[in-house]
């Protein structure tokens, strides 16, 4: 930018300036100052703003559309843009800094208010005023900013619907001429909409009928109403005049009459507006959250899908998950006999592991679990045992060793057991009363069911608790020669050696 200064000289000054000649006239100076500045502010107003040259016309109750434009046309989304009313703050809307903001909104348009930026960058923006009223009726302001520079321009809004603006009321004879009103009154209700009265005297029996005219001086919209005087309303006595007294206060009810009806009927429109626009919404907003409930869903698939592939490249180390880890195991065929626990005379299993030399005071339970085929010597199995409100139980599986050509030898079982007695739970592996491995587990959670898997080839014996799918202890690296069968009983394996 070039900066031009001038020193200015009084015209009563005599004396002249040496670097200029003297043929320049007195004021010379002055006039070129002020169109050097002229011309310097002309370049700082770099836009102007024009809003339309006719005012917008908007039902009461529906949206109105106020659009603005700076010329030359240019981006304006960096820019101040305020619309303000009356005054220039509070405002109807404010956008700065790309966004709305409403630390200076007027508190009758919050809600109702939105800046339309779908051309901000051609520099066209829009005022959308929602459900007006008339209340909104009147000018408003569009002003531009943009550093120190700063334009605006004036939009006009007329609201129209029902009895707003004021109506006009307008007698007239037969003939079409106007007659002047006695009086007229008029007030505006809550929604602003008018209610007004007039009356008229008629002294001349001539005239035969006059009709009242309410008209809407914007949408055009006009009620009539037709009153028929016949000539004995007009006698030259004094009973005739009480006559026509009587009957104007007739014509002021029915006048009023009509303006309550109309009010009422628009009334019952502007409800069924609101109400169709609420069950709109209503069906937008369930719609949308049905889309949304089943894009969650099938991002929950998919990422449940990725997560199970990852589980089964590496199941052996996940210790998790024992739903999915069943998909890898077979079913074992067996049948759990509660009611043996109370039955016979002795425990068959305890027999065949300690012998008749057992202490006399070890419970007589058996092996609660019948397995419906031949043992186990190969592949994957589970199976799961509902231990709910048992304080002692004992689970797992005992191995039967084999010799040559898949015939039971003599040598004792080999039990590899969880076992729960009052509040502890144990991880066993015996045979005969000797207990080659006894290990504290903790749990933090009982266990209403348990869900055991054996993996022959792989050496392992898993418990996982189904309660809470949480992964309670393994036995691994276990070498079956053998073969295996489940084994449940309702009391401790280790009391037989308390």
């Amino acid at each position: 930018m070039n900066v031009l200064c001038f020193q200015l000289v009084p015209l009563s000054a005599p004396k002249k300036m040496a670097d200029f000649p003297s043929f320049f006239p007195t004021g010379f100076f002055s006039i070129l100052a002020l169109l050097q500045m002229s011309t310097w502010c002309s370049a700082v107003s770099k836009f102007s703003v024009k809003g339309p040259a006719q005012p917008i016309l908007v039902l009461l109750g529906a949206d109105a559309s106020l659009p603005c434009q700076l010329f030359p046309e240019q981006s304006a989304a960096h820019m101040q843009i305020r619309w303000y009313r009356a005054q220039f703050s509070p405002a109807v809307l404010v956008y700065q800094n790309g966004q709305e903001q409403g630390g200076e909104q007027m508190l009758e348009y919050r809600g109702r208010t939105e800046l339309v930026q779908d051309s901000i960058g051609r520099g066209t923006v829009t005022l959308l005023i929602q459900q007006i009223r008339a209340s909104d009726d009147g000018q408003y302001r569009c002003h531009f900013k943009e550093g120190y520079i700063s334009q605006e321009a004036i939009v006009e809004l007329h609201v129209i619907g029902g009895w707003f603006p004021k109506p006009r009321v307008q007698w007239s004879d037969m003939a079409g001429a106007k007659l002047p009103s006695l009086s007229e009154s008029q007030s505006q209700d809550g929604d602003g909409l008018f209610h007004v009265e007039a009356s008229l005297v008629v002294t001349d029996s001539s005239l035969g009928n006059v009709t009242c005219s309410f008209q809407n001086p914007l949408s055009g919209q006009e009620k009539v109403s037709a009153l028929f005087l016949p000539e004995p309303f007009f006698p030259r006595t004094s009973p005739w005049k009480k006559a026509l007294a009587g009957t104007l206060p007739v014509l002021v009810l029915l006048l009023i009459g009509m303006s309550y009806f109309g009010w009422r009927e628009h009334k019952a429109k502007e409800r069924e507006v609101m109400e169709r626009k609420k069950e709109s919404q209503e069906k937008e907003e369930m719609s949308s959250n049905k889309e949304r409930a089943l894009a969650a869903k099938e991002k929950l698939k998919a990422e449940l899908d990725q997560r199970k592939a990852l589980y089964k490249e590496d199941w052996k180390k996940a210790l998790l998950y024992p739903d999915w880890r069943k998909e890898l195991f077979k079913p074992a065929p067996i049948t759990l006999n509660h009611e043996n626990s109370s039955e016979g005379d002795s425990d068959p299993v305890r027999e065949e592991n300690f012998g008749k030399e057992a202490p006399s005071d070890t419970p007589r339970d058996c092996n609660l679990i019948t397995l419906e085929q031949e043992a186990f010597s190969s592949g994957r199995h589970y199976w799961e045992v509902d231990i709910k409100d048992t304080d002692e139980w004992t689970l797992g599986i005992y191995e039967m060793p084999m010799q040559g050509e898949g015939k039971c030898n003599d040598l004792p079982k080999k039990f590899r057991v969880l076992e729960k007695k009052g509040p502890d739970y144990r991880a066993l592996i015996c045979s005969n009363q000797d207990i080659s491995q006894e290990e504290l587990v903790q749990i933090e959670k009982d266990p209403q069911k348990i869900v055991i898997f054996l993996g022959y080839e792989d050496g392992d014996i898993s418990f996982y608790s189904m309660t809470d799918g949480a992964h309670i202890y393994s036995f691994t690296h276990c070498n079956f020669f053998g073969q295996i069968s489940p084994y449940v009983k309702l009391k401790s394996y280790l009391h037989q050696f308390k």
